[in-house]
């Protein structure tokens, strides 16, 4: 059974994996809009990965006995200056979400609920591949992607993603 401080911290965290899913959703929709497929389709799969951690969080809050409450999502943004700022504003986000996460895992110690604690050390991991992971694109730009032919070539790169 979770405790009410838990259960409301799972269902904010829910909502912040939600929010996640419409900002990479937004994001996949401006590199369309812009003729990137490569950069669009990488995140619309990252959409679809945040909605699969949004669903952790609903299936583990019922898991324990829990009640889920949907709240509303913040309405995304829709264009940034270039790619490069896009992916950028992708990282802080990344990094916001770990902290997030940081806090969940602090909160469940600090509740002695072990089971929630341990739930979490799997988006602890995943946190640090997604960080990893969009620095090291946010790198690619700085190394001549802001360039058109590089441009090109990381859209289609990142159109590889499996």
């Amino acid at each position: 059974m979770l405790k009410p401080p838990i259960e409301k911290a799972l269902n904010e965290q829910l909502k912040e994996e939600m929010n996640s899913f419409y900002i990479y959703l937004s994001m996949s929709a401006y590199f369309e809009s812009k003729g990137f497929r490569g950069m669009a389709s990488w995140m619309a799969k990252q959409a679809n990965e945040e909605f699969t951690h949004a669903m952790k969080f609903f299936g583990y809050i019922h898991e324990r006995g829990g009640s889920v409450t949907l709240q509303a999502l913040d309405k995304p943004k829709a264009k940034w200056a270039s790619p490069v700022e896009a992916f950028k504003a992708a990282a802080e986000h990344e990094k916001h979400i770990s902290a997030c996460i940081d806090t969940l895992v602090d909160a469940a110690t600090a509740q002695r609920d072990h089971a929630t604690a341990n739930f979490l050390q799997w988006f602890v991991k995943e946190q640090v591949e997604e960080e990893a992971t969009v620095d090291a694109i946010v790198q690619r730009f700085a190394l001549g992607g802001e360039q058109p032919v590089g441009l090109l070539f990381l859209d289609r790169e990142l159109g590889g993603r499996q």
